[in-house]
């Protein structure tokens, strides 16, 4: 092989070669760009979207509860003025303790068997019964036809029963003697019972139902003790030798409705218990 022809090949091997490492370089760099492009474009972009539709549902189904407690008032404000005006009981106290007691309606003995102020069966209860743990497991509680009949029988357990006699000789606005009295007579065993009333009947304003019925100014945005319907509801208090036909004749309605009235589920009634003989009205 002659010496010009040797140089040649050296020549092209060393062409050859430079041009091998040039391209594998740029196919790197290519291979770079591309891995950045697609790495960093999409791993930012899901992030934002979910956390703006998380946002977004939490908004929409968080519930405010303040809008529950404002809803529970609206709805039951006339029936506690109703019964302030017919058993001396602050309004404020009484929507306080539904409040409270009834988790704003939302309770399981509210919402299964309408109590509204958690009051036990105790001895004597011949209504409907619903079992439920509270200070020990599966306790026996009050069932109702309707709330109103809740509201009613919470006014007749406090009237009724001689711990809470003291009550009634407080001014008829003294909602914090109520409620520390309330305490203290055992109707709630939460030493904090008396502050949490007062906080919702403060918060809220519930004192300005009281003034209502009491004719004390209110600001003009308040309903008037006028938007109070007078109770017609009436009832009955068992005497010894009553039975519900006996009952039923005196006030010239039928047995089934008497049971119905007062939420029986047979015959057997007791002395001194109180029946209902009409049923509450519903439009207040």
């Amino acid at each position: 092989m002659s010496l010009k022809f040797k140089n040649l090949l050296i020549i092209f091997f060393g062409v050859m070669l430079l041009t091998s490492c040039g391209g594998s370089k740029k196919v790197v760099t290519t291979k770079k760009k591309k891995t950045t492009q697609t790495v960093t474009q999409p791993d930012s972009t899901p992030q934002t979207v979910g956390q703006q539709e998380e946002d977004k549902v939490t908004k929409t189904t968080k519930p405010d509860s303040k809008d529950k407690v404002s809803t529970y008032i609206d709805l039951f404000a006339n029936t506690a003025m109703r019964e302030m005006k017919l058993y001396k009981i602050p309004a404020s106290i009484t929507l306080a303790q539904g409040i409270l007691e009834s988790g704003s309606g939302e309770g399981r003995l509210a919402v299964e068997a309408n109590n509204h102020f958690g009051i036990k069966c105790h001895k004597g209860w011949t209504g409907g019964r619903i079992y439920h743990d509270d200070d020990k497991a599966q306790e026996c509680f009050r069932t109702y036809n309707d709330p109103d009949y809740s509201y009613r029988d919470h006014s007749l357990f406090l009237r009724d029963r001689k711990r809470y006699a003291g009550l009634f000789k407080l001014q008829p606005d003294d909602y914090q003697g109520w409620a520390k009295g309330l305490r203290a007579a055992g109707y709630a065993t939460d030493r904090r019972y008396p502050q949490k009333l007062i906080s919702l009947i403060e918060r809220y304003e519930l004192y300005k139902y009281d003034n209502m019925v009491l004719g004390n100014p209110t600001d003009s945005k308040s309903r008037t003790i006028a938007d109070v319907r007078p109770s017609v509801q009436a009832s009955h208090k068992v005497v010894a030798g009553d039975t519900l036909y006996s009952i039923s004749r005196k006030y010239n309605i039928t047995v089934d409705q008497l049971k119905a009235f007062n939420g029986l589920k047979d015959n057997t009634i007791s002395v001194g218990q109180e029946l209902f003989v009409e049923p509450l009205p519903k439009d207040f």
